[in-house]
C-alpha cells in the first residue's frame, strides 16, 4: 500500500517526513504539503509532525554523503515550491543513501536533472529581487520594499540585504507568501503578517512613506524619464535584462 505523508510546507517538515519513511521502513510513498493534499482511498494517508531534532538527522546525514553545493540544490529546489518538487528530492535522498559514489551531478537520471535545473532558475530569480528590491522610508523610519517573486526566494535573499544596508532598518514583505524579513540594525528574522497590497497604491502613499520620500520617487522617476534618449532606445534589449513582471517594484517605470 502506497502512504501519502502530509506536511506542513516547512523544509523542516519535509525533511521529517523523509525520515518517517526512513524510519518505518516505506517501500513507496508520496510527500505532499497539507494545502496540496486530497483525500484517497486508495492510499494511506500519514500527517507528518514536523520534528526539528529528526530534521537535523536527515540534514546531517546528507552532508556526509553531498556536498555543499548539492545540499543547496535541494534546499533551492524545495523553494520553488512546484507542486511534485517533494518527490524529486526524495528521489534524489533515497538514491543518495543506497550509493556508494556521489550521484548530484548523475545527469543521466532526469529526476537528478530536473532537480538541477529547478535549482538554478530559482537561483536566478534570487539574484533578480537582489537587484530589483526597491526600499521606500515609511512613517515609522523603516526602509520597506514588497516582492511577489515566482519562487520562494526571500530566504535566499537575507544575507544579501543584511551586508548591503547593514546601518538601516528595513523589512522585505513577500506580498504572495505574507511573510517577509525584518532587519533591526543587529539581526535579520523572518517574520509574519499580513500587510495588504494597497500599500503599493499611489492614492493611499502618504499613509505609509514620508513626504520626503514620495518627493524622491516622484524626482527620480522625472530624472529617469528625460535622461533616456529615444533614438538608442532598444525595447528588446531592455526587457531582457529587466522583464516586465519586474517593473512593478522600480519606482522609475510609475512616472
Amino acid at each position: 500500500m502506497k502512504f501519502i505523508l502530509i506536511y506542513d510546507g516547512s523544509f523542516e517538515g519535509l525533511l521529517s517526513a523523509v525520515f518517517y519513511f526512513y524510519e518505518h521502513k516505506l517501500d513507496d510513498a508520496s510527500i505532499v504539503k497539507k494545502e496540496n493534499s486530497q483525500p484517497s482511498f486508495l492510499y494511506i494517508d500519514k500527517e507528518i509532525i514536523t520534528d526539528y531534532g529528526k530534521a537535523k538527522r536527515v540534514w546531517k546525514g546528507l552532508s556526509k554523503k553531498v556536498s555543499v553545493r548539492g545540499r543547496e540544490k535541494i534546499y533551492k529546489a524545495f523553494l520553488s515550491e512546484i507542486p511534485t518538487i517533494e518527490n524529486a528530492i526524495l528521489h534524489f535522498i533515497k538514491r543518495t543513501f543506497s550509493s556508494e559514489v556521489s550521484i548530484e551531478n548523475d545527469y543521466s537520471d532526469p529526476i537528478i536533472l530536473e532537480i538541477d535545473k529547478v535549482s538554478k532558475k530559482v537561483d536566478r530569480e534570487k539574484h533578480r529581487m537582489d537587484a530589483f528590491v526597491r526600499f521606500r522610508l515609511t512613517n515609522d523610519g523603516i526602509y520597506f520594499a514588497t516582492i511577489e517573486p515566482d519562487f520562494n526566494v526571500l530566504p535566499l535573499n537575507m544575507e544579501h540585504f543584511k551586508k548591503r544596508y547593514a546601518d538601516q532598518k528595513w523589512l522585505i514583505y513577500d506580498l504572495k507568501r505574507k511573510y517577509g524579513i525584518f532587519y533591526n540594525l543587529q539581526k535579520a528574522a523572518l517574520i509574519e503578517l499580513e500587510i495588504s497590497a494597497e500599500v503599493n497604491s499611489t492614492t493611499r502613499a502618504l499613509t505609509y512613506f514620508t513626504v520626503d520620500e514620495m518627493h524622491f520617487q516622484k524626482l527620480w522617476g522625472i530624472y529617469f524619464k528625460n535622461s533616456n534618449i529615444p533614438t538608442r532606445k532598444n525595447m528588446r534589449l531592455h526587457i531582457k535584462h529587466i522583464p516586465k513582471r519586474y517593473w512593478k517594484y522600480l519606482p522609475e517605470k510609475k512616472f
